[in-house]
């Protein structure tokens, strides 16, 4: 009867070990694996204690087959959770591009609009005249000429404003994304600056540089898409929340690639490229040194000086000797060296600007 119960035990202890190692690897298939040890041991320890040895083996290798268990299920857990988000992040995204495509459909129509019928009203007046005229009215052709002039004025004056009005919607747009991480609209308006005198000094001419100083403002646009308790974590992010705020960019240059209108074109670039770094290690591309868009180029520099010098909620404001530090450190590294040199050698410029705007 001994014989046929230790066989047994053993029958029994050998098929919980393989249930636990290979099939459950639950704290109850290991407890009961346990169970079948600590019964043999006690039939054994009568004349043999070679069970205490196998025992504490069998316990640590049970302990951490469930730790690394445990670690596998939070790791689906958390690849789950940023699977939800990212859908989420799609979903919003697909509604922002669906908004910003109707808005400047809209925006186009009403402008053509406006423009058809002032050039209907001009040509109509020009008619009207014309039948005055061939009536002996009394229109000379100065006049003539003077009332149709005018009339192509008031045409170019509707179109500058119609220009002011879209650089307006898509500085408000940029302050917006900006006022979503509890950043002052002052920041987009020091960086477009900023962007500004960087154009300049490195070569653009001035309507370029213009242009970008417009455009820079959405550079962040992408984080009106970002989760509320990400994008305003007070603190470092872990890995997945690092994961979720890098999408931003991609954010951004989804929501404007559709536009065709060349200040939004520009925008997209930016929006798209500002992470990017010299030296390959940015994102969303990992792009080096001038493959990435001199515009990205620019605008990653303005960002990061007023970012560094600006309170955020997860950080205090830095010195400036510790900003210029770290700019030299990175010199072809994270920023195009010819742009660092362009920054150091007109400081007093971007200076003059931070304490221009600075935030109330």
């Amino acid at each position: 009867a001994y014989s046929i119960s230790l066989i047994k035990g053993f029958g029994d202890m050998k098929y919980y070990s393989k249930e636990f190692i290979y099939q459950y690897k639950n704290k109850k298939a290991f407890n009961q694996w346990l169970e079948k040890i600590i019964y043999l041991q006690q039939i054994i320890s009568i004349k043999n204690n070679t069970f205490d040895k196998y025992k504490q083996i069998a316990t640590t290798l049970g302990n951490d087959i469930q730790e690394y268990e445990d670690i596998i299920t939070n790791e689906k857990i958390s690849l789950k959770n940023i699977e939800n988000v990212l859908v989420t992040n799609s979903k919003i995204n697909k509604q922002i591009k669906h908004d910003i495509n109707k808005l400047s459909t809209e925006f186009i129509d009403l402008t053509y609009n406006i423009i058809l019928i002032t050039l209907i009203i001009a040509i109509l007046f020009i008619f009207l005249v014309s039948v005055k005229v061939s009536n002996s009215v009394g229109f000379s052709v100065d006049e003539i000429e003077e009332k149709v002039n005018d009339g192509l004025l008031e045409i170019k004056a509707l179109n500058e404003e119609i220009e002011l009005t879209q650089k307006e919607v898509v500085f408000t747009m940029g302050a917006i994304g900006e006022q979503r991480s509890k950043e002052t609209g002052y920041h987009v308006k020091r960086v477009a600056e900023y962007s500004k005198i960087l154009a300049l000094h490195y070569g653009l001419d001035r309507k370029e540089a213009e242009m970008l100083k417009q455009a820079s403002p959405m550079h962040d646009i992408g984080k009106i898409a970002i989760p509320d308790a990400v994008l305003n974590k007070p603190g470092r992010f872990n890995d997945e929340e690092r994961l979720i705020m890098d999408t931003h960019a991609t954010l951004g240059y989804e929501m404007l690639k559709g536009s065709n209108r060349p200040l939004l074109k520009m925008a997209t670039t930016v929006a798209y490229e500002h992470h990017e770094k010299w030296d390959g290690t940015g994102y969303p591309n990992k792009l080096k040194g001038e493959n990435i868009h001199i515009y990205g180029r620019i605008t990653a520099l303005a960002d990061v000086f007023d970012a560094l010098g600006s309170s955020r909620v997860y950080k205090e404001a830095w010195d400036d000797e510790k900003i210029f530090s770290l700019f030299k450190e990175e010199k072809g590294k994270h920023f195009d060296p010819k742009l660092i040199d362009i920054f150091f050698d007109n400081l007093d410029e971007f200076l003059k600007i931070r304490d221009t705007f600075k935030d109330t």
